[in-house]
């Protein structure tokens, strides 16, 4: 593989994935950005300074056949330098008042469509012999929050999951990093949190541009673990 680098994010309509989309982008790498959402993806152009360094295109990660066919299509043969599995939803519910169908609906997006996508590039970037796969995780992984069962539980399977597959592929040339944010300002949160606490959240930009510094690192160097927080601390 050669050229210019090639990165998937996934979840990249809105939030930290759309900011990330935006900084890789705008530093000239090769944005694959995908997200459920077509008409929000559609906006990321304006932000954009040359856009032919992305490429929009609308994957339900819930459904490991649209993972496939979109990797088949555009990765195989080109080869992929780094996944960003950042898509993820919430409730902000106890978990009495969560509905089945919420619950499957966060364990499938923020657990299952992060380990189908990873299983959908990993013989590709076995195959080159390098990769690396970037999950943004949470702090929920670390500490209790109320209203978050399922977050927390989908989050925390992640971790566990990247955390094995890291030491299976240490040897082979492909870096597992784990982001862990705190209380950042996007549309996860309900809009009278952010209004009452928007001053003390990161902004997505801080985040995206902390992720490209680590990514940017030298091939043989590799932060595994990084947990970033409102300096002012947890809400």
């Amino acid at each position: 593989m050669s050229g210019q680098e090639k990165i998937w994010i996934t979840g990249a309509s809105s939030g930290i994935g759309r900011a990330l989309a935006i900084s890789f982008a705008n530093n000239g790498y090769k944005v694959f950005a995908t997200a459920r959402n077509s008409k929000k993806l559609d906006e990321l152009n304006g932000n954009i300074f040359k856009k032919e360094n992305v490429s929009l295109h609308s994957v339900d990660i819930t459904s490991y056949h649209a993972i496939d066919l979109f990797a088949s299509s555009y990765l195989k043969k080109e080869g992929l330098n780094c996944l960003i599995n950042n898509a993820g939803i919430t409730s902000f519910k106890k978990t009495e008042d969560n509905s089945l169908e919420e619950v499957d609906a966060i364990i499938q997006t923020n657990l299952l469509g992060a380990i189908y996508v990873t299983k959908a590039i990993l013989p590709i970037m076995l195959e080159q012999g390098s990769g690396t796969i970037i999950n943004i995780l949470s702090v929920v992984t670390e500490k209790i929050f109320l209203q978050s069962s399922l977050y927390s539980a989908s989050k925390a399977g992640l971790k566990a999951f990247a955390s094995v597959l890291r030491e299976e592929v240490r040897g082979r040339n492909i870096r597992v990093i784990n982001i862990y944010p705190g209380a950042t300002a996007t549309n996860i949160w309900p809009e009278k949190s952010r209004e009452k606490f928007g001053y003390r959240m990161m902004k997505p930009e801080t985040i995206a541009d902390i992720v490209l510094s680590h990514y940017k690192q030298s091939q043989n160097v590799v932060v595994e673990e990084i947990v970033l927080r409102p300096l002012e601390g947890d809400l």
